[in-house]
């Protein structure tokens, strides 16, 4: 798999979209003590807005973005358990980079709760420097970002 394995989702795809993010999010359930708010999105509307890319056949990783003047913000990204350690997160990472940079963005942005402490080990390796940590309602999160070039 490349990175032009990397396709925007369509409306046959909404159905895998919740289902690799509730695979790939269930677990911080209990760890947080609320339910991921990748879980909860409204995915039909994030996929007929353009915002969803996804990777695999079947679908095993997907990423939603929302392009900002200044930014690419990068709202989730969902792996599939069954495919962790086969480097579709690294993949899903890089296209970010190509995808910010085909928009003209110089940086990107996106933040994770501090209790799942598996991103905070994972966004530096890909360039990411924290920039706060904030609380915003029952969310404790680490906010990143990554200047491109």
């Amino acid at each position: 798999m490349t990175d032009e394995d990397i396709r925007q989702a369509v409306a046959a795809d909404v159905a895998a979209v919740k289902s690799v993010t509730d695979a790939a999010y269930r677990h911080y359930i209990e760890r947080i003590g609320v339910v991921p708010q990748p879980m909860e999105a409204d995915h039909a509307a994030n996929v007929a807005a353009g915002r969803v890319f996804v990777t695999g056949e079947p679908v095993v990783g997907l990423v939603v973005v929302e392009e900002y003047a200044d930014h690419l913000h990068l709202d989730s990204i969902a792996v599939h358990p069954d495919a962790h350690g086969k480097g579709v997160g690294g993949r899903l990472l890089r296209f970010l980079d190509a995808h910010a940079r085909a928009l003209g963005l110089p940086e990107v942005r996106l933040y994770t709760n501090a209790m799942m402490w598996e991103n905070q080990e994972i966004y530096p390796k890909y360039g990411y420097e924290v920039v706060e940590r904030r609380v915003d309602g029952p969310y404790d999160r680490v906010h990143y970002r990554k200047r491109l070039d």
